[in-house]
């Protein structure tokens, strides 16, 4: 058993509860509808999103109807982005399973999408709770930003830390965040530990999109990408940005910018990276992250269940496969 399987067999109950709040939301009298959300359902997630709500309020007290409605409507959006991000990249499948776009079309996938959108904002606003709605409002945006952000880079190549840490902040870690701020004000906290624990998301959500940048530079079939899909589509991320950064090999900064890339480009690009140090740079990284947000944990929280597993998720997103 995985350390993730172990976190979610210990808010077992919760996630149940969780799948029937978002079921009970999704249900339509529409025949298509109910059949494509049912397929794509089959296939969960991680849900380290809702996990992340759920372990947050439980620092504080029990799980609750708002509580589950708050990791809802963050997995629902989640969701929604992940149906929207496959139509943009053509992308055949997910989590080993055909995408809406590839089984249906383009058309009903983006319907689907919406619907999941607008399913994540009843859920929001069913928490009565105008933190929690703005909360989500403003991670809709951010993921927007990110995305643009990442295209802009792209295209113009802007090669700084600074830069891949502000597309990885809005684009993943926003996310994270949301589900913390959520988690406590499902909770009624509205103190100095919203930051402390947003600062926590904030670091694990670096970390979850570090670690699947690395997985660029090996080839798995687990992973379900093949090896360089970034470099190919323009995204210099952590490893080889710092290596560029670090040698400033004119050579290697102009391969790396090229329109296309062969097969043998991103070869060299790959062996470039991991042997002049880009992979032992991004794990640096994340350990620094995982020790400053263990920091924030133990000195601001007592010692309990909740707070273990938070810690434990934060070693499993570094240490994960996949």
């Amino acid at each position: 058993m995985t350390t993730l399987q172990t976190i979610q067999q210990s808010i077992a109950h919760e996630l149940a509860l969780l799948d029937e709040v978002m079921r009970k939301q999704l249900a339509t009298s529409n025949p298509l509808m109910d059949k494509v959300i049912d397929n794509y359902l089959q296939a969960k997630g991680k849900l380290i999103r809702p996990i992340i709500v759920i372990l947050t309020a439980k620092l504080f007290s029990g799980v609750d109807s708002k509580v589950l409605a708050a990791a809802a409507s963050v997995e629902l959006l989640h969701n929604a982005s992940l149906i929207h991000d496959d139509i943009v990249d053509q992308s055949p499948t997910r989590r080993g399973r055909p995408t809406v776009n590839a089984v249906w079309d383009n058309h009903i996938a983006v319907l689907v999408g919406d619907y999941f959108v607008t399913s994540s904002m009843q859920q929001a606003i069913s928490t009565d709770d105008v933190r929690i709605i703005e909360a989500l409002c403003h991670l809709g945006k951010l993921l927007s930003l990110g995305e643009l952000d990442q295209i802009y880079n792209a295209r113009y190549h802007t090669l700084t830390e600074e830069a891949y840490y502000r597309i990885i902040n809005y684009k993943t870690a926003s996310l994270f965040v949301a589900c913390a701020r959520m988690g406590c004000y499902a909770c009624g906290i509205g103190d100095h530990r919203v930051e402390t624990l947003s600062r926590f998301a904030e670091l694990l959500g670096m970390c979850f999109q570090i670690r699947d940048d690395i997985f660029d530079y090996f080839d798995d079939e687990k992973i379900g990408k093949p090896t360089g899909n970034d470099l190919r589509e323009g995204k210099i991320t952590l490893p080889l940005l710092h290596v560029l950064l670090k040698l400033q090999d004119e050579e290697m900064i102009r391969l790396s910018q090229a329109e296309t890339l062969t097969d043998q480009d991103i070869d060299r690009l790959v062996r470039y990276t991991c042997t002049n140090g880009g992979i032992d740079y991004a794990y640096d990284r994340m350990n620094a992250m995982r020790r400053e947000a263990v920091g924030l944990l133990t000195a601001n929280f007592p010692e309990s269940e909740a707070r273990d597993n938070l810690i434990e998720l934060f070693d499993y997103v570094i240490s994960r496969k996949n």
